[in-house]
């Protein structure tokens, strides 16, 4: 019989531990749940923050599989799949908006004639809708309009679905660091014997030793591999995506061919995100929208939507597809969205599991079949239980939701609770709970930590008010002090500002001449 594990701690420090899950998006974050739930002890760290890559990256679609029926029906049916399961076990994260697949004058019409066929062998419902109706159901659609068919499409909460994971797993007993990074791994009779981290903020160093590590990174997992001495091939490819001051559709668009370049419109509660392109970039660290991208989005999206030619958007932004494989010429496109369990056994080391690539969509199975994996090493024999049951909604996860917010203010407020940030209505009632909440996981709360956790900064101000008031209130607080505050303004305020340099026009334009005169010319606030 397997003995009880039981952690050991030297006063701050973690020295042992059963897993080591190396990555806080959504892939780390639903293996660290999955595995505390079947009695297994893990520790989750993350070099910034939770969901700080492709996670926090995405357009938030919850996808039917009907993307992928031409190209990659394996991934297609495991995105229906996985649809169906989250709709069940995580329906507080998702609204189920169903979609359209629409097809324009000029598009191909021998996949349109296919593409029913093409849904039911990868087992994808998709029923055909008269296109008087559809544009019936979404009035921004374009009168070129030539054939429609819906599909269980829906939109999830990316932030909130992650938080919930991670909330519910360290209930369970896991360990999260954060801004945690690791340095280095001590490697002998192939295995990892100790993995070296480094507290990013103190530059504190220190060592875990684990009976199996998991490389949970997206698109770093090759460049962290490399440290144990293990090669991945991996592309990275870069999707920008454009965030819409007002919502423009109830449900999600797609255009009605292989999957390509800007032929995406997803809602996102008061928003709608468009994208997103494909393009192969060499650095994950040093990625950002550029303007070609964003005139070449709105530009091809206005084919099924006229009225983005004339919509404002308030922010853009890109994410990196962790896609493996060898470096190839062409379309990334054409490279699988499935995800890759790599057992480096097969290298030399018998304890190091990488997981990668993937979607947000599939997350719960990638996790299920790396904690099958990684379970049967250890000798623990517990079933996977995440296919039935509910995800917990944590009440600290819950101001992600947009119009959460504005209805808790609306319902009644304390005496004292004052409005930080106008735009989502975010007051500091919410931004207390979420320090607290913070305080409890062994970190501190800066200005991101906070907008990563609530609405802020994501309204169409994009951070100019409410990122004055939060920094004072956080000074207030005592929770920023001397220049760490300053520093935390700088960093949120250029977060934004990375978003809003490609949309230099219109009230955009206005906006950050506004910006600009606030911080740079009255408070002499270099960004």
């Amino acid at each position: 019989m397997r003995r009880p594990f039981h952690p050991n701690w030297k006063g701050n420090r973690l020295n042992r531990t059963q897993v080591l899950i190396i990555g806080g998006g959504i892939t780390g974050a639903g293996l660290a749940r999955e595995l505390a739930l079947r009695g297994v002890h893990c520790t989750l760290v993350e070099r910034k923050d939770l969901n700080a890559g492709a996670s926090g990256a995405n357009h938030g679609l919850l996808h039917s599989g009907a993307r992928y029926v031409s190209d990659d029906p394996a991934n297609a049916r495991e995105c229906f799949e996985e649809n169906q399961v989250l709709k069940r076990v995580a329906a507080h994260c998702i609204e189920n908006t169903g979609g359209l697949f629409v097809a324009v004058e000029g598009d191909d019409e021998g996949y349109i004639a296919r593409f029913p066929e093409l849904c039911a062998k990868s087992g994808v419902p998709a029923e055909p809708v008269d296109v008087q109706e559809a544009r019936e159901m979404e009035p921004v659609l374009s009168e070129r309009l030539i054939a429609a068919y819906r599909v269980p499409d829906a939109a999830v909460d990316p932030f909130q679905l992650t938080l919930d994971n991670v909330i519910h797993a360290r209930e369970m007993g896991c360990r999260l660091l954060r801004h945690t990074k690791v340095i280095g791994f001590e490697v002998g009779d192939g295995r990892i014997q100790k993995t070296r981290l480094q507290n990013t903020l103190t530059g504190e160093v220190f060592s875990v030793e684990a009976e199996h590590v998991v490389n949970a990174t997206g698109a770093w997992a090759a460049r962290l591999a490399s440290l144990a001495g293990i090669d991945i091939p991996m592309v990275y490819s870069k999707g920008s995506l454009l965030v819409t001051h007002s919502r423009l559709a109830e449900r999600v668009i797609n255009r009605l061919r292989p999957s390509s370049n800007a032929d995406i419109l997803v809602p996102g509660g008061t928003v709608s995100i468009l994208g997103t392109t494909s393009v192969r970039t060499d650095d994950p660290d040093r990625i950002r929208p550029t303007v070609e991208e964003i005139d070449f989005i709105v530009e091809e999206g206005a084919q099924m939507i006229p009225s983005l030619e004339a919509t404002r958007f308030i922010r853009a932004y890109s994410g990196v597809r962790p896609l493996v494989g060898a470096q190839q010429s062409g379309d990334d496109r054409g490279m699988s969205r499935g995800f890759a369990l790599l057992d480096h056994g097969e290298q030399g080391l018998d304890n190091f599991t990488t997981i990668t690539g993937g979607k947000l969509t599939t997350y719960r199975l990638m996790a299920e079949k790396t904690a099958d994996l990684v379970c049967r090493r250890l000798g623990v024999f517990a079933p996977c239980t995440t296919k039935t049951a509910l995800l917990p909604s944590a009440a600290a996860a819950r101001f992600t939701q947009p119009g959460f917010t504005p209805r808790l203010w609306l319902q009644g407020r304390e005496p004292g609770d004052v409005l930080l940030c106008e735009c989502e209505m975010v007051s500091s009632s919410v931004v207390d709970q979420i320090i607290d909440s913070v305080n409890r996981q062994g970190g501190r709360a800066d200005l991101n930590t906070v907008g990563m956790r609530s609405r802020i900064g994501k309204g169409a101000c994009q951070g100019t008010m409410c990122g004055l008031r939060l920094a004072a209130y956080l000074y207030d607080r005592g929770t920023l002090s001397s220049t760490v505050g300053t520093a935390s303004l700088k960093a949120f305020l250029n977060e934004r500002w990375r978003g809003i340099r490609p949309l230099l026009w219109d009230i955009s334009l206005i906006q950050s001449e506004f910006q600009e005169a606030l911080y740079c010319g009255l408070f002499g606030l270099e960004l």
